[in-house]
């Protein structure tokens, strides 16, 4: 039984012998049991090891040092950079909106201080900072903002760098000469600077301009140059065929005699029409604001002013019942709407027009039926007891062409009867046609 029995250490591939050395080799390494009193005394600690000489070394205690003293200072700065980029897009306290103005050349110090005075930011320096960090130092641009209410420094920060402050407007009205659109941009006091030279007359676009606060006067003047060459290309290009004017100059030129002619809207291309038919026919055009700017150019006719039978006789290269064709510049500004009507007038054969009391005025294709609706608005005005209300003089004109010219020149044309336009700045000026159609007509009303 003895023999069957296995031993479980035994390996069974190893004799005996093997496993008698395997037990004796393992009872040679074990350590010897200690005495009580042994196994009480604490086991001696093994000394540290010997620091290297080089790491003794002062130079690497120093850069030791100085490392710590870097990493110490990141983490310091990181955290202070975190603290204050969260205060940079907190909003302020500012419980109301508040307009700044910064003028041109103020230093970032400056505009900083500027706002901290006015109570739109907590600090200066957070301000400066928060900008320098974000790189907008020199992106910041001069101007008048409107700052919301609890709106953050980076709220501030973005709106200067945009420019997009407080915006104004300045309407310039269409009819003006050119030194009279100089005098109102120099009475605009938002506007800065002065305008050296006036433009050309004809040269600019009358309109509505948006500006902000320490934009220059020549800067408006310049987008009104640019936007009337945009607008004049655009109408050219678009422009009837058959037209008589030759060049986009001539169009101007007969753009701003319809601009004075009318203020009404719907009138615009028939009254261009009667120019354009008068044109084709080799008829003078009469029109009494060539009269009036050939006596007072650009400064435009004096309050008070009456047109005389002796003024519409005057030698001026202007004063189209002398002359024929057209005037050899434009007497006025005219606005998009008048260069479009000259540039496809109403498909008429009318040659006359007059004023018909309402505001507007009574076309005609013949003498005969022009000298009934001034006849007509003769009696409108007889009974209301005072002339027609309204602003820049608008003419009608009323002549027709001999129809066999004696000398072969041009056929003269007969005076007209005028309104003015609806902006109240003038009196209306009538002048009552004679009998003779080519005669200039001697009766003249009061108010022009």
């Amino acid at each position: 039984m003895a023999d069957l029995r296995a031993d479980y250490r035994r390996d069974p591939y190893a004799n005996d012998a093997e496993m008698l050395s395997r037990r004796l080799s393992s009872s040679l390494g074990r350590a010897s049991p200690k005495s009580p009193t042994e196994a009480l005394q604490p086991e001696a600690v093994p000394p540290p090891p010997v620091r290297s000489r080089a790491v003794r070394h002062p130079l690497v205690v120093f850069l030791n040092f100085i490392l710590t003293v870097v990493i110490v200072g990141i983490v310091a700065v990181g955290g202070g950079v975190f603290a204050a980029k969260v205060q940079f897009d907190r909003p302020s306290a500012l419980d109301q909106a508040r307009a700044i103005t910064v003028e041109r050349g103020v230093s970032l110090s400056g505009i900083s201080e500027q706002l901290q005075k006015d109570g739109v930011i907590s600090s200066k320096w957070l301000f400066v900072g928060g900008v320098l960090l974000n790189r907008q130092q020199g992106a910041l641009k001069a101007g008048e903002y409107l700052i919301p209410a609890h709106a953050s420094m980076r709220d501030i920060m973005e709106a200067m760098v945009s420019g997009k402050g407080i915006l104004y407007s300045i309407s310039i009205p269409e009819g003006l000469t050119s030194e009279q659109i100089v005098e109102r941009l120099r009475s605009e006091e938002i506007l800065v600077g002065d305008i050296a030279l006036i433009p050309a007359e004809g040269t600019l676009l009358p309109e509505t301009f948006k500006f902000t606060r320490g934009d220059t006067r020549e800067s408006i003047m310049t987008r009104m140059q640019r936007e009337r060459e945009r607008v004049l290309a655009d109408v050219w290009e678009r422009r009837a065929t058959d037209l008589p004017v030759t060049t986009p100059d001539e169009l101007v030129v007969l753009a701003s005699i319809v601009e004075k002619e009318t203020a009404l809207a719907d009138e615009r291309s028939r009254v261009a029409a009667v120019f354009v038919n008068r044109l084709r026919l080799n008829m003078r055009l009469q029109s009494d604001p060539t009269v009036i700017y050939g006596l007072f150019k650009g400064a435009g006719k004096p309050s008070g002013f009456v047109l005389s039978r002796a003024d519409l006789e005057k030698q001026s290269p202007y004063n189209t019942y002398v002359v024929d064709g057209l005037p050899p510049a434009p007497i006025a500004n005219p606005g998009r709407a008048s260069l479009e009507a000259v540039a496809n007038p109403s498909r008429t054969r009318d040659l006359f027009f007059v004023a018909d009391g309402s505001g507007g005025h009574a076309f005609a294709e013949t003498y005969e039926a022009h000298l009934k609706n001034v006849t007509r608005w003769r009696d409108i005005s007889a009974n209301s007891g005072a002339a027609i209300t309204g602003g820049e003089t608008v003419p009608a004109d009323s002549a027709v062409p001999d129809p066999k010219p004696a000398d072969g020149k041009p056929p003269a044309t007969k005076a007209a009867v005028t309104e003015p336009a609806a902006t109240g700045a003038d009196q209306p000026m009538a002048l009552t046609p004679p009998d003779d159609p080519n005669a200039i007509d001697p009766e003249a009303a009061p108010g022009q």
